[in-house]
């Protein structure tokens, strides 16, 4: 794939080198070639150098950067480095960021027989780490620029209407961390499992800056719905992606044992249990409730109602045309390469061009034969479909397919917040990915809107 300015991508499974196969990248809760981290090339294991050597290196690989001096920094590159970045590339994607600002204390630990650095960056009033590893030779090997992650999230305040716990999805080995959100007072609540979108999401579905997860969650829950929220496993354990990974092992499977381990749960309606998902999630909650068959409704926040692969072609000429290189060399490139790719996983065009983000072609394959109308009508079940106006992700084409679909039947609302972007948060019109990194909150309203119909649906 082609990593072009703020176009950026997280990986999961690398930890476990060669047993991983695929990359899962987040796309901000759907699928597509952007996300929470700029990664440059592949970071390779190799044999340790000297601790300051290490720092020297990755000290004098971000002076070159701030400085506008690419060529110098990518003759520091190891040739898989050369050959993913060079540095007419590397100039248009370090330009994408913040204007230069401060760095932090450098922190160096080993991974596997390299040496891997974490270098905070404070760029224009936004918070970064860099992540620099450096082979054997001194050669750096792989750069990463993300986001920080957000301060832990504050327990629940003495005076909340509401407690957590934490619980297990699942038994056993593979089972996934959770947290459920109960009310106070009388039970038994209506309650609802969350699903998140696409990638290695955290249970609180944080985002950049943002963690709309924990917001839905306990603005629910200060409303008498009980939420149940778990880390995805391509998060907590992309270990058990060794023998493939699919749209229903990714997604599925998973939240139907969150709705069974909810299920379970004292204080909880047990005959009232909903699926919250969010873009992807939305997309799959269908497939969810009908594999579940116990299900009371299901809440579709910012779902795409087409198929996956149109859209991930459709966002990625958007947000290159909103970046202005959509015409350049290597967005043309990008984009004929993802043309390709697509054709590939549907059966067609050149297989040794592989398929998007470098994910199997028989992911690519189920996430293709997923129709979330067709699926939506033969769930069969009360929905509660919401679009924000400012998402740039999941557009008003889909929008208005949920509409057509379902505008006439008595047993769906539909509702659209003008305003509101792919997190449900308040946004300006246009605005980018950079957006994400904005700090806000998932829309009261909203959440208001969900309480009110959860609570109201038979």
């Amino acid at each position: 794939m082609l990593h072009i300015a703020r176009l950026l991508e997280r990986r999961w499974g690398a930890e476990h080198g060669s047993r991983i196969k695929a990359r899962l990248l987040l796309g901000s809760g759907l699928m597509l070639m952007l996300g929470l981290g700029l990664l440059l090339g592949p970071q390779h294991a190799a044999a340790q150098v000297a601790p300051d050597t290490a720092r020297a290196t990755a000290t004098r690989l971000l002076d070159h950067l701030d400085r506008g001096e690419f060529a110098q920094a990518e003759a520091m590159f190891d040739a898989n480095m050369k050959q993913a970045v060079p540095a007419a590339r590397l100039e248009q994607v370090w330009k994408s960021l913040p204007a230069e600002g401060s760095r932090g204390e450098v922190f160096l630990r080993t991974e596997g027989t390299s040496q891997v650095l974490l270098i905070p960056l404070t760029r224009g009033g936004t918070s970064l780490n860099a992540s620099i590893s450096i082979d054997a030779k001194g050669k750096v090997s792989g750069l990463l620029v993300r986001p920080a992650p957000p301060a832990p999230a504050p327990p629940p305040s003495a005076t909340a209407t509401f407690t957590e716990k934490e619980l297990m999805v699942g038994a056993g080995e593979g089972a996934l961390p959770a947290t459920l959100t109960m009310p106070k007072g009388q039970g038994p609540f209506p309650a609802a499992v969350l699903v998140h979108g696409s990638g290695p999401q955290d249970r609180d579905e944080t985002i950049g800056a943002n963690r709309p997860f924990l917001d839905i969650a306990r603005g629910l829950a200060t409303q008498g719905v009980a939420v149940l929220r778990y880390e995805k496993r391509t998060k907590a354990r992309p270990q058990d992606y060794a023998a493939g990974v699919s749209i229903d092992n990714e997604t599925t499977d998973d939240a139907v044992t969150a709705l069974a381990t909810l299920r379970a749960q004292s204080g909880v309606d047990s005959k009232r249990i909903f699926v919250i998902g969010h873009s992807q999630g939305g997309m799959m909650a269908p497939r969810i409730a009908m594999k579940d068959g116990k299900t009371t409704g299901l809440v579709l926040l910012a779902a795409p109602a087409r198929n996956l692969l149109d859209i991930l072609m459709e966002q990625n000429v958007r947000i290159l045309g909103m970046q202005g290189i959509q015409d350049t060399p290597d967005g043309v490139a990008h984009l004929d390469t993802l043309k390709k790719q697509i054709a590939n996983v549907r059966g067609a065009g050149d297989a040794t061009v592989g398929a998007p983000m470098n994910l199997p072609v028989d992911y690519w394959r189920s996430v293709d034969a997923v129709d979330p109308v067709a699926e939506a009508r033969k769930a069969n079940q009360p929905m509660l479909v919401l679009h924000g106006g400012h998402d740039i992700q999941v557009v008003d084409a889909d929008w208005q397919a949920w509409q057509a679909a379902f505008g006439n039947d008595k047993d769906v609302v539909l509702k659209r917040y003008p305003t509101l972007n792919h997190l449900a948060i308040e946004s300006q019109a246009n605005a980018g990915l950079e957006s994400y990194q904005k700090p806000g909150h998932v829309d009261v309203t909203l959440i208001s809107d969900i309480a009110n119909w959860i609570k109201t649906t038979p």
